[in-house]
């Protein structure tokens, strides 16, 4: 798109490595069409970084991306990398801000780590009362489903450093005997020898929006939305528009025990499976459709997320007993 301004594109990113990681693939993809485009990284360090507590105490994963968004809204950077799993579903998008393109998807699958030097392998090789640590409540509430004898506890920050507190090489809390997170995450880090057993699906349902990329920039600002437009994957755009719906019309945030997954089949048909789960599993609804018009797919998020509302998920959502 040889017509871009001579202009700076500046992208605002969390500081994290996994972040920066994540611009220079953007940025090396952008160059692909734009060779000579000038890049400004403006890495922000959110509040949402900064706290080492429990997320929902402070408002929920979207504040990684809140804070991003009001830098674009006020014009001080021009686009933003988001990891769409990061963004919250029970709120309209950002006034003026839209998503322009997302990224192919990457692997989804979750996968267990085990401290340096240990010999297991999977799930099942951790004894009973062994300390397991993940940052999601999703992932452990499926693991609570078939090891209710493991104690899940949570683990925050940076991916190296989580790695650093399971092999005991940073301080931690509590001894930890194995670790869930993210294979996409620990590719883009070059870590992926680290994990031992990656999930299923039918093991372990991802994130809504895991694996994805989304690229956001202001709606009235045609030259970047054009440029960034030429990296978009329609295959992901669909999948990730289902899962979205689901994940709005249960009014779920990045906190809320909601598992979803879209996959496009042979026949170019969208299939859409949604789980939502109490905090430790014991009870969960789960709902699985295909798009049978090949039409749009937020009618098949739609059509998922109220199976699962009659099924009562907003009740376990809510966290009210049965």
């Amino acid at each position: 798109m040889n017509d871009f301004p001579a202009r700076t594109l500046r992208i605002g990113t969390r500081s994290s490595p996994m972040a920066l990681a994540q611009v220079d693939l953007v940025s090396g993809l952008l160059r692909k069409h734009e060779p000579d485009l000038k890049i400004e990284v403006v890495p922000i360090t959110t509040e949402a970084d900064k706290w080492q507590g429990d997320l929902a105490q402070l408002g929920g994963k979207g504040l990684f991306v809140k804070e991003i968004d009001t830098l674009l809204q006020r014009g001080q950077v021009d686009m933003a990398v988001h990891c769409i799993k990061d963004v919250p579903g029970d709120v309209p998008m950002p006034k003026g801000l839209v998503f322009a393109a997302y990224l192919p998807r990457d692997d989804v699958r979750d996968v267990l780590l085990f401290p340096e030097g240990s010999d297991g392998k999977t799930l099942d090789d951790l004894p009973s009362g062994a300390v397991l640590a993940t940052s999601a409540v999703r992932r452990k509430a499926q693991v609570n489903m078939v090891r209710p004898d493991i104690h899940v506890v949570r683990v925050r920050g940076a991916v190296g450093s989580r790695i650093d507190k399971l092999d005991g090489k940073k301080q931690s809390d509590t001894k930890l005997d194995a670790m869930i997170l993210a294979t996409s995450g620990l590719e883009r880090l070059g870590m992926a020898h680290r994990g031992r057993q990656v999930f299923t699906l039918d093991e372990m349902l991802p994130a809504v929006g895991a694996g994805a990329l989304g690229l956001e920039c202001r709606k009235d600002d045609e030259a970047v939305a054009g440029l960034l437009s030429m990296l978009n994957d329609e295959q992901t755009m669909r999948e990730i528009t289902a899962e979205r719906v689901m994940l709005h019309n249960l009014r779920g945030h990045c906190n809320s025990p909601i598992a979803g997954f879209c996959v496009t089949g042979p026949d170019g048909k969208l299939h859409l499976r949604g789980m939502v789960f109490n905090r430790d599993g014991s009870n969960f609804v789960r709902s699985h459709m295909w798009d049978e018009t090949g039409g749009d797919p937020a009618v098949l998020g739609a059509r998922v997320g109220a199976d699962l509302l009659r099924q009562g998920a907003r009740d376990i959502i809510e966290g009210i007993p049965h």
